[in-house]
Order: structure tokens, then C-alpha cells, then sequence
């Protein structure tokens, strides 16, 4: 694993990569196809040398016993001709060696020959369970592939959370919800992430990129929970540098990155962005938490430092009463969730 890097390079876009983003999208899905086409021919011929294997082993040991048997009555064949004391005893007991030998080195040569053949069945299966592995891993390689390539021009959100001590990220997938509520959110990437002194609170703050600056981006940054300055907070980070190089060439405007001392709330599924409930704030609507009373209290700052986001949010203050709606027989606030602030 590359060494890691700390968050404050932020995520980078590159002109040419964004610019190759469409027919790389192309190219991959149709490497991602022509994986799994690849992928299912192996897995058909895999069972098929596992379904022509299976048996031999019974065979061969049915064969085995048989010429074991056969071997026998040759012994006791040879020791009745060497017995037999008239000619006609002789007679008899040479005519039965005979047919015992003859049946042994039938028995012999049957087994040797599917011993031959079950090896080179056996060996066939096992290399077509190989050839599976190699292009099963093939398959979800180009898939992963696939996926990132088209979700390269959407804007990415990452949620870096103290509690948890990960790093996820999500973009827009724009694939229908299977129930018919909205949009499905890719949720591929989910990693271990270090923060420097972990035991200190951070905050929760968002930092999102504004326009294009550039070769880069502008970004603006909105401390929601202040524990330390938002860029005191992105100065503790350090991410792996893979994922950095996975989603920072693709980073486009409206893409953003929230961290925080709470974990991802329950309230996020495969259809939303990151939702979080700060712990010391209302719940408001949020079907998991009890509602509380509203405090009045400042609950965003802007952070004012310099260190290439440029702009930010002039404070705002927590709903007032006349927030508040009626749901199942009580008052709360509406659902407050932390997705892109300009949707």
C-alpha cells in the first residue's frame, strides 16, 4: 500500500483525465462486459469438468476392489496348481489359473487406463476452477472499473467520520431506487482513514468545491460544530493515497468533503448522500432519534482561513418554532440532512 498522504492535498483534478472521461467510460464497460461474458463461459466449463470428474473416483475405486478380488483368486489359482498332486487335478487347476490370470490382467489394464484418465479429468477440473478464480477477478476488476469510469463526471462526496475512523465516499448513480424513492448512491468505497490525535474532538465541517480555479478547484468551507478551526480539522487527516488517486483526477465542482466526530446516522441508505445527527443538537424529524427542544443557538460559522477555498457561508442560525410540524401526534423539525447544502 502506497504510503499515505494527508487530506489537506485535497482532491486535484486533472484537464486531460476529465476530458478522457467519456471514452474511457465507453472502453470500460465494454471491457466490463466482455469480462463477464468471459467470466460465465469459464464458470459453464468449470462445472462441467467438476460434473465429469466427480464420478471417477467411485469408478476407480469400484475398479480397484475388483482387481484386488481378481488378484486374490490368481493367489489361491497358483497355490491349488501347486497342490494339485494327479493330471487331472493339474488339469483342472492350470485351466482355472488361466482363466483367474487372464481375468486379473484385464482388471489391471482397465484400471490403469481410468486411472490415467481420471488424473487428466481431475487435472482439467482443477485447472478450470483456476481459469475461474483468474477471471472472476478479471470480472470484478473491470466492473470496479466500469463503475468509476462512468461515475467520473459526477461530483464526489466524502464523509470522513472520528467515530468510526473512515473514510466514504458516494456519488449519484442516477439508477432508479428499487422501491421508486429517488436516485441510487454508489457507496463503493469505504476505507480505513488515520486522524491525528483521535481522541481530541474535531468538529463536523463541510468543504465544498465551488467552481474550477484553474487547474484546480475553489473551495468554500462551513464549520457546522466547532471543536477545532476547519482547517486546523483537515490538517489531521491522512488518507491512502490509492483512494486520492482513484476520485481526485475526476473531482469536479459541487463535489465535497464533510468531517466530523459522528458516525454516519442511520438515516443514510442506498438512496441518499452522508446523513449525520450531531449529538448535542436538535434531532428534528429524524425517525431514529427522539425529538428535542429547539435551542437558540448559532449552528454554522464560516471558518475564515486561507488555505485555497476561498469563500465562505455567513453564519446561520438554527430553525425557529415556526419550523415545526406535526408528525404522528407531536411537534418536531423537519429531517436536517447533511447532503451537497446547495441542493
Amino acid at each position: 500500500m502506497a504510503s499515505p498522504r494527508r487530506c489537506s492535498t485535497r482532491p486535484v483534478p486533472k484537464a486531460e483525465v476529465i476530458a478522457a472521461a467519456p471514452a474511457r467510460a465507453e472502453t470500460a464497460t465494454r471491457e466490463a462486459k466482455d469480462a463477464a461474458t468471459a467470466a460465465a463461459e469459464a464458470k459453464k466449463a468449470a462445472a462441467t469438468t467438476a460434473r465429469e470428474a466427480k464420478p471417477l473416483q467411485a469408478a476407480l475405486r469400484k475398479l480397484e476392489a475388483a482387481k484386488t478380488r481378481a488378484d486374490a483368486q490368481l493367489a489361491r489359482a497358483d497355490k491349488a496348481l501347486a497342490a494339485a498332486s494327479t493330471d487331472q487335478a493339474k488339469a483342472r487347476a492350470e485351466a482355472a489359473q488361466q482363466k483367474a490370470a487372464a481375468k486379473a490382467a484385464e482388471l489391471a489394464t482397465q484400471f490403469e487406463t481410468a486411472t490415467a484418465d481420471a488424473k487428466a479429468k481431475l487435472e482439467a477440473a482443477v485447472a478450470a476452477k483456476e481459469a475461474l478464480k483468474v477471471v472472476e477477478a478479471r470480472k470484478a476488476a473491470t466492473a470496479t472499473a466500469a463503475n468509476d469510469a462512468k461515475l467520473a463526471a459526477e461530483p464526489v462526496s466524502i464523509y470522513i467520520s472520528r467515530a468510526t475512523q473512515k473514510l466514504y465516499v458516494r456519488r449519484n448513480t442516477h439508477k432508479p431506487a428499487p422501491d421508486g424513492g429517488g436516485e441510487v448512491f454508489d457507496a463503493s468505497i469505504e476505507v480505513p482513514v488515520t486522524i491525528r490525535d483521535a481522541d481530541k474532538p474535531i468538529g463536523t465541517h463541510v468543504f465544498t468545491a465551488m467552481a474550477r480555479d484553474g487547474a484546480g478547484l475553489r473551495w468554500s468551507a462551513v464549520t457546522i460544530d466547532e471543536a477545532d478551526s476547519a482547517k486546523a480539522a483537515l490538517d489531521r487527516i491522512v488518507i491512502p493515497q490509492e483512494v486520492l488517486d482513484r476520485i481526485g483526477p475526476t473531482a469536479l465542482p459541487r463535489s465535497s468533503i464533510v468531517i466530523s466526530d459522528e458516525p454516519l446516522s442511520a438515516e443514510t441508505n442506498y438512496r441518499t448522500e452522508f446523513v449525520t445527527v450531531l449529538n448535542n443538537h436538535p434531532q428534528g424529524g429524524f425517525i431514529t432519534r427522539k425529538p428535542t427542544p429547539p435551542p437558540m443557538t448559532d449552528v454554522a460559522s464560516g471558518d475564515g482561513y486561507d488555505d485555497g477555498f476561498g469563500m465562505f457561508f455567513p453564519r446561520e442560525r438554527a430553525p425557529q418554532g415556526n419550523a415545526m410540524r406535526r408528525r404522528n401526534g407531536q411537534m418536531e423539525r423537519p429531517m436536517m440532512m447533511q447532503r451537497n447544502w446547495w441542493e
